[in-house]
């Protein structure tokens, strides 16, 4: 999953920061944006999966339930 990560996905770290993948860097960094306009630096192992999963679980639920 996490070698999958592409700029647009939502994610959450493993200290609970959500945000958007702005920029998948070569050096095994992902460029995050936090708020608009705000971005921070972030190792790759440092993205939770399970959270993530849960989030965009959630996200998809959400929409499909609206139609």
């Amino acid at each position: 999953m996490i070698n999958s990560l592409q700029k647009g996905d939502k994610i959450v770290t493993i200290a609970g920061i959500h945000g958007v993948i702005n920029k998948v860097n070569e050096d095994g960094t992902i460029s995050l944006e936090v708020s608009p306009g705000s971005y921070i630096k972030i190792e790759k192992s440092a993205i939770s999966m399970e959270w993530t999963a849960n989030i965009n679980k959630t996200a998809t639920t959400t929409t499909a339930d609206k139609n």
